[in-house]
């Protein structure tokens, strides 16, 4: 949903400053300017002077709704494909808006708060235009609500910060970014891991035509192994395990540092952030979408998008997803099928509101690409072009996934609402391929082992809690209270063939071994259970906004050998607290504060350790923040300063002990919305000064982590043509700095950059609103190593890719 609405209460910064971009986020002193503490309503007889230039409608009326001081909010499916000859002159707002309609068959609906939204005209039997009944869900403050879309509709002015609920960015102790359903799709991103291109603080450590996606988020590893690691509608266990299509995703949201309060652990003990997938759900109004793409070099799909609400107040509603993509990829010998299916239902009475998720998912690969390990003493050769791939022709790739997640939440009054979810997911990958191929030499020969490899994966969730509003003198609390349990289930074989040799140059065909096929066995079995507090205090209008909270988590685990037996058990608790601050000296400005604690499983040494056997408990990570978020209006930059500690465990002198510890500081600056009239910016650097502050090995001490650069930067723009309505032109720069891939720091990856460019055309074709959209990935055909794993392995970059779209709405 698009929303524009005037400054929360009695202050507003002078829009002149927006255009001094960077600069400003230090210095955010401004002139107090009054307006009134409720939305303004459209006025028939105070004129202002607009001059708002020509573009499409939505974004024209976001600005009108702004300069007006209206609360206005409206599904971006109803402006899809309009555009607007702009407004310049002195008008009323009853005029403006009128004008801004005029011809576009929509009418500005006033709604029972104060603020507006779009409906679509209804004619009488004269062919008048009367306005048609319409019911519409304001963004209420309900924790199931979507918080609104920042200018430029990139963002989302907030997000979901698991305990605490959606939460607006101004008043999150955290650096979080919340990237749209507009932004995915202009984007053309097939996967997650394409839309957090995007976020500097973000980079993927998944190859480029591989099986799974990874990250690192401030330096540290999350979705390594995969297992549910990434949260869907704020619980563990659902997303798909190697891999999340935007197709089901209305949004994705990135909480920047550990969360073991706000969400819980997380199943594969990532430190560096949470990535929360918001599901596509029913919508205001119907929707029936399908989009045609070709990607290089003859991947073809379709994707449909339905939604409908039907009852008397149009409390159901059914959302369903269904795409297929498969062809020939833009890296030789490969080819690609996906097929995706998701369904939502859901039910928003005046109390209850109800949803049921089901998505289902396949995709094949022919030759998928894999990560190299480099052998010791080697220098690390150039790149070879993105499009060459060492995989063995007859090599393949399966991976099936399934997920359900039902969901409630019920207001037992207007202070305590309680609610609860049940889910959970399976996965099941198959794959004959090699290993990881080893670089051999400068000359860039490899070596690796094919092998016949089956996963499988069951995970389970279930949680419940409530939250309660209520005060104390002048103080405003918001407590919430959750109850959760984890649990899931790997079953796994490998059986190995000979090593085959081959080059990263030129690639040779090698006859495809004679591999049985294994039945998979189970490996481990890990619950992860809890229970959590939190409450937020407000004063001063909530200029003052003070969390605490903490997190009783337990976690058993058991490992089986091939017989069936366990070999290891473990069962630890451990208790991680919160503490977050939020002053908003301006109502533009947010200084924040917040120290909060990550949680691993500890290790188990090792049969090759003295104390072979021995459970350690879990390892804690402590993070402590700093930063200011300075809101001009129709753009945000924020500037934080982070530390992040996390030990670790290693083997020394035949004792496995926990004495390593890794410590990264760093500075993110990021920027997003409309930093003119129909430019838009989204982008930041983040500078990182990352150390092995503690090792067994006494020479790596001090040394850069693995997988770790100083220096990672991001910047996307966007610029509607003013003398061209509906073509928007695209453009967008990766930087990541060097990285080493051993601790010792004798190899590295050099820094790379990586140019994207694009454009889209937004019209109406037979009156139904059309968009074509273009994008050129590494236009330049840039030869680089994309980014490094925790445990050494790097990957090829992307190579000079085109992605064409078009969108109808029916």
């Amino acid at each position: 949903m698009l929303v524009a609405r005037p400054l929360r209460s009695d202050r507003s910064l002078k829009l002149a400053i927006r255009s001094a971009l960077l600069s400003l986020a230090l210095t955010a002193a401004t002139s107090p300017v009054a307006l009134a503490a409720v939305p303004a309503q459209l006025d028939a007889t105070a004129t202002r002077s607009y001059n708002i230039a020509p573009g499409p409608l939505g974004t024209i009326l976001s600005k009108f709704a702004v300069e007006a001081g209206i609360a206005l909010s409206f599904q971006p499916s109803l402006t899809d494909g309009l555009t607007s000859a702009g407004l310049s002159g002195s008008y009323t707002t009853q005029e403006a808006a009128s004008k801004l309609l005029a011809g576009s068959g929509l009418d500005m609906v006033a709604r029972g708060d104060g603020s507006y939204t779009l409906a679509a005209q209804a004619t009488d039997g004269s062919g008048g235009l009367v306005l048609g009944e319409t019911t519409i869900s304001a963004t209420d403050g309900r924790n199931s609500a979507l918080p609104a879309v920042y200018p430029g509709g990139q963002v989302a002015r907030g997000g979901r910060l698991g305990l605490l609920g959606n939460t607006n960015v101004m008043d999150a102790p955290f650096s979080v970014s919340n990237y749209t359903s507009t932004l995915i799709k202009d984007q053309q991103a097939v996967t997650v891991a394409d839309v957090l291109e995007r976020d500097s603080s973000v980079r993927s450590t998944g190859q480029t035509g591989g099986v799974v996606d990874s990250f690192f988020i401030r330096g540290f590893p999350v979705g390594e192994g995969n297992l549910g690691e990434l949260a869907f509608d704020g619980v563990y266990g659902v997303a798909p395990n190697y891999r999340v299509f935007t197709e089901y995703a209305e949004r994705i949201e990135v909480i920047k540092g550990p969360g073991a309060l706000l969400y819980g652990m997380s199943p594969n003990s990532g430190v560096g952030g949470v990535i929360n997938v918001v599901p596509k759900r029913s919508l205001d109004e119907d929707l029936t979408r399908f989009t045609a793409s070709y990607a290089m070099n003859a991947q073809f799909g379709g994707h449909v998008d339905l939604s409908r609400r039907f009852g008397e107040n149009r409390e159901f509603g059914v959302r369903i997803n269904g795409s297929t993509q498969g062809g020939d990829t833009a890296i030789d010998e490969q080819s690609r099928d996906v097929n995706i299916g998701s369904i939502s239902f859901d039910y928003q009475g005046e109390r209850l509101r109800t949803s049921l998720d089901l998505i289902s998912q396949k995709e094949e690969f022919d030759a998928p690409s894999r990560p190299f390990l480099i052998a010791s003493g080697v220098d690390i050769p150039s790149a070879a072009n993105g499009r060459t791939n060492v995989t063995q022709e007859w090599g393949w790739a399966e991976t099936r996934d399934k997920s359900a997640l039902l969901s409630g939440e019920y207001d037992v009054n207007d202070a305590l609402t309680v609610f609860a979810h049940a889910g959970g997911g399976k996965s099941d990958v198959s794959r004959m391929s090699d290993q990881t191929p080893t670089i051999l030499n400068s000359a860039g020969d490899t070596s690796s082992v094919p092998g016949y490899y089956k996963f499988e994966v069951e995970r389970y969730t279930v949680d419940a809690g409530a939250r309660l509003r209520f005060d104390t003198g002048p103080v405003s609390h918001t407590t919430s209270l959750q109850v959760t349990r984890y649990r899931d289930e790997l079953s796994r074989a490998i059986i190995n063939g000979a090593p085959i040799l081959s080059n990263i140059y030129h690639p040779i065909d090698r006859p495809k071994p004679n591999i049985a096929t294994p039945d998979p066995l189970k490996v481990s079995e890990t619950e992860l259970s809890g229970v959590a507090l939190a409450d937020t205090l407000s004063v001063l209008d909530e200029r003052v906004q003070v969390t605490v909270g903490v997190r009783k988590q337990n976690i058993q685990s058991d490992n089986y050998n091939t017989a069936g037996y366990v070999t290891t058990s473990y069962d630890e608790s451990e208790t991680t607290p919160m503490f977050g601050v939020v002053v908003k000296p301006w109502d533009h400005v947010s200084l924040y504060y917040n120290y909060i604690e990550g949680l691993s499983k500890g290790d188990i040494a090792p049969a090759t350790a003295s104390n072979s056997g021995e459970i350690f408990a879990p390892y804690i990570s402590r993070q402590q923040e700093v930063g200011v978020k300075v809101d001009y209006g129709t753009f945000t930059s924020t500037l934080s300063l982070f530390q992040i500690k996390k030990p670790s465990g290693e083997l020394a002198n035949g004792v496995f002990s926990v004495q390593g510890e890794q410590r990264n500081r760093g500075v993110e600056l990021n920027v997003f919305g409309e930093v003119a009239e129909g430019t838009r910016l989204l982008g930041g650097v983040t500078l990182l000064d990352a150390d092995l502050t503690d090792t067994s090995v006494a020479a790596n001490r001090g040394n850069k982590p693995v997988g770790v650069p100083e220096v990672q930067a991001n910047l996307w723009a966007e610029w509607d043509l003013p003398w061209y309505l509906g073509l928007t032109l695209t453009s967008g720069a990766i930087y990541t700095g060097r990285q080493y891939v051993n601790q010792a720091n004798t190899q590295e990856l050099d820094p790379w950059t990586r140019f994207d460019v694009g454009a889209r055309y937004a019209t109406r074709i037979a009156e139904r609103p059309t968009t074509f959209r273009a994008t050129v990935q590494n236009v330049f055909d840039r030869e680089y190593w994309s980014g490094v794993a925790s445990y050494g392995a790097f990957s090829q970059g992307s190579p000079r890719t085109l992605q064409l779209s078009a969108t109808v709405d029916f």
